[in-house]
């Protein structure tokens, strides 16, 4: 079965794949509730297909087999019933919910017959067809099953999509009506029918948001369902206010600015929700600069491995669309001249060394000698390093201005002298604050890009688009009703609108300030793809065994050294991840010390890049005495799991942890030793013997994983021993009470209770 990526931790469906298949089914399951729905039946199948073939089967094993069939066959006829009856309420769609149902049922019927194999020891057994002489026929039952049920799943879900799409036109046809209602009695009726069809409308998407895997398009339809929210007041006084004042050529334009946003805003819901976009190809050349960058040092870095997959012009072009990015900061007329100036010099550093990369990527092409692959990832280390210094300087000089800015304008005064004037009639006012609300406006719209550019996530982007459209239409909006005020300054209604805009227009400065928060966050490792342990420990006073030392940062030469030695613990990471990944109960203490261990070693890769939150020596060596003391925490936790196990396996894990052990007390002395000679010394010694804890964990984690799954798997036997020992003293044993114990024995019951959630499609 198929790990999710990312995100959400634990296991997932991205598609159709489980131990023993050989190819896909193609559906692509794009919502948690599918995901989650299917993880239990996959989990009931691959039980099946991966049983161990023995030539001496015991009766209680052809029962256990025999009892799993038939519990999926029951759990896969129910599912049928529900899958029917929802077809039955959806014409346009039952044909297909049908079909697939009839599948299901057919596969769960010849799953049950495959595994009746509990006559097998009796001579008359002899050519029957069972799981035991035809493993192919189970795999294409189980994958027909798999594949059927997910189609009605997906069927189901394509119900809810619907529901979605009826609901935005319920919206849009009152919102049609309020458009061009004239009378305020009218109105107010046909408001209350489009507030409780809104309200609708937000449940309906807002459970649609928290269901979605894509990050990108959560955060899209967070942005469009924020829209609809604070536009929904604003329609409210708009269109009272053009009601009181329907000659006022401004409250016109201000209302008819909310309308246009909101059906802008549902469409783009609908967009969403249906994956099919209007704007796929604005969407391709937007690319920020963050994600370019992240995109050629992928591309640079994959050449260790393939010296022939790229070629140079590709390279040349990616750095070209970068740098063309990079004019919007040195263009703005908000960049300051020190930034600009550091942005430009940068930018002619990163030509130069991709001009020499590709020099010594040709050499190596014709001559793979080990000098010249040397110098190839020296040549490497240097650009990413350039690079890794041009997105810190775009990082600062996007910040710098936010944070200024923000600061300028946290009093809201332009907005205050606004409301002012439009009390008071006065027309200059309103024509020198106008002009005021729209440089600031200017200021913020091209804030909000320049940090799209660094924001470092995709849902960060979107955010900073929706900020910068945010600030786009309501700086005007926000023009449009005070100038309707400032024609009508004893209007009530005409105040109450331009409050509602000055307050949504607060409420985005506000979002920004969280904004820049978040983006600040990512870019120092505190959030994002990556855990990041922030556990440091502080200095201790008068400590004998630690002599206090000046947070230092080493220079380029030994910066570029210790990335090589950082690119070989970024590898064991990655493994040490794999092993983690394979564990069910993610809770395991085992699994927890694992997870630190790996997210600090992670920190200090990324101090080998001169990225992430270690931003001194002195900040390296207390991570890494923090990893040795988790290291040491993990070895205990395994002693104490070392005393379930039998004879053979308890050495097993204790000659692992007697390899653990003295690595991390090794470490620990080495963060714990006063510095001699060079800090960078050091350094090098406590990320080298990083590596051989880490690289002694991913052998650790395996064997623990195994040794833990087969004490269950004997624990579970001797705990079934009892029950079973139980029943044979019982006068009466009926059928349907031992079909009842086997399906919740086998999580059987978790399936249907997931499949049975389907029925509140019903009652829509």
């Amino acid at each position: 079965m198929a790990t999710s990526p990312g995100g959400g931790g634990g296991s997932g469906l991205s598609s159709l794949n489980f131990p023993g298949f050989d190819s896909d089914c193609g559906l692509e399951i794009k919502t948690r509730s599918v995901e989650q729905t299917l993880l239990p039946l996959v989990s009931q199948i691959t039980t099946l297909i991966n049983h161990k073939d023995k030539t001496k089967r015991s009766d209680k094993t052809l029962q256990a087999i025999q009892r799993v069939g038939q519990a999926v066959n029951l759990a896969v006829g129910r599912f049928v019933t529900v899958g029917e009856a929802i077809a039955n309420e959806n014409w346009d769609l039952k044909e297909e919910i049908n079909i697939a149902c009839l599948e299901a049922k057919q596969a769960g019927e010849t799953i049950a017959e495959l595994t009746d194999v509990t006559s097998l020891n009796n001579a008359e057994s002899d050519g029957q067809i069972t799981i035991f002489t035809d493993k192919t026929g189970v795999i294409k039952a189980a994958r027909l099953l798999l594949s059927s049920v997910t189609k009605v799943l997906l069927l189901a879900d394509r119900i809810v999509i619907k529901q979605i799409i009826t609901s935005r036109n319920k919206v849009l046809a009152t919102m049609e009506q309020l458009e061009s209602v004239r009378s305020f009695q009218e109105f107010v009726q046909i408001f209350s029918q489009f507030g409780n069809e809104m309200v609708e409308f937000a449940h309906l998407t807002g459970d649609r948001q928290n269901d979605l895997k894509d990050e990108k398009k959560k955060a899209e339809m967070a942005a469009a369902r924020a829209v609809l929210e604070k536009c929904t007041m604003m329609l409210l006084t708009a269109s009272k206010t053009y009601l009181r004042h329907p000659n006022c050529e401004s409250a016109r334009k201000n209302k008819g600015g909310v309308f246009y946003r909101m059906k802008l805003a549902l469409e783009q819901v609908i967009e969403i929700v249906t994956d099919c976009r209007a704007n796929a190809e604005k969407e391709v050349s937007s690319i920020s600069i963050d994600a370019g960058i992240k995109e050629l040092k992928m591309t640079i870095e994959a050449l260790r491995e393939n010296l022939y997959f790229q070629s140079k012009e590709n390279l040349s072009t990616m750095l070209k669309l970068i740098l063309e990015h990079t004019e919007d900061f040195t263009d703005s007329a908000y960049t300051s001249h020190e930034h600009r100036e550091r942005i430009l010099e940068l930018s002619n550093q990163i030509k130069i060394d991709l001009q020499h990369l590709v020099s010594v990527w040709m050499q190596a092409q014709s001559k793979k000698t080990k000098n010249v692959m040397e110098d190839l990832e020296l040549a490497i280390l240097k650009i990413s390093q350039s690079m890794n210094e041009f997105k810190r300087e775009l990082h600062g000089a996007a910040t710098l201005l936010a944070t200024d800015l923000l600061k300028h304008h946290a009093d809201h005064a332009i907005l205050k002298a606004l409301k002012v004037t439009g009390v008071e009639g006065n027309l200059e006012g309103l024509a020198e604050y106008s002009c005021k609300l729209s440089e600031q406006k200017e200021q913020l719209v091209e804030t909000c890009r320049l940090l799209r550019h660094i924001s470092g996530t995709e849902p960060l982007e979107i955010t900073c688009m929706h900020a910068e459209e945010t600030f786009q239409v309501t700086g005007q909006q926000i023009i449009s009703a005070a100038e309707t005020l400032t024609l009508h300054p004893s209007s009530k209604i005409a105040k109450e609108n331009l409050d509602v805009f000055c307050e949504a227009w607060e409420s985005q400065i506000s979002d920004m300030s969280t904004l820049l928060r978040e983006i600040n966050d990512v870019f120092e490792g505190k959030r994002g793809e990556k855990r990041a342990y922030l556990s440091l420990p502080k200095p201790v006073k008068n400590n004998a065994n630690l002599k206090p030392f000046k947070p230092t940062k080493l220079d380029s030469e030994e910066q570029a050294k210790i990335a090589k030695l950082g690119l070989k613990l970024r590898l064991l990471t990655s493994d040490v991840e794999c092993e983690i990944e394979k564990w069910k109960n993610q809770e395991n203490e085992i699994v927890r010390h694992g997870q630190n261990m790996s997210s600090m070693a992670y920190s200090i890769y990324l101090f080998t890049r001169g990225e992430g939150l270690l931003k001194s020596t002195q900040d390296l060596i207390y991570q890494v005495e923090v990893f040795a003391t988790e290291g040491l925490k993990l070895a205990s936790v395994l002693q104490g799991f070392s005393k379930q196990l039998k004879d053979d396996d308890k050495l097993l894990l204790l000659l692992e942890i007697n390899k653990l052990m003295p690595l991390c007390q090794q470490l620990q002395l080495t963060a714990k030793t006063p510095i001699q000679n060079k800090i960078y010394t050091k350094v090098d010694k406590c990320i080298l013997k990083t590596r051989f804890v880490l690289a002694t964990l991913a052998q650790l984690l395996p064997v623990c994983y195994k040794l833990m799954h087969k004490c269950k798997s004997e624990n579970d036997c001797i705990n079934s021993l009892q029950p079973w020992m139980e029943s044979r003293c019982q006068t009466v044993t009926t059928k349907d009470s031992m079909d009842e114990k086997t399906v919740e024995a086998f999580g059987v019951r978790s399936l249907e209770h997931n499949i049975a959630n389907l029925t509140f499609l019903e009652s829509k």
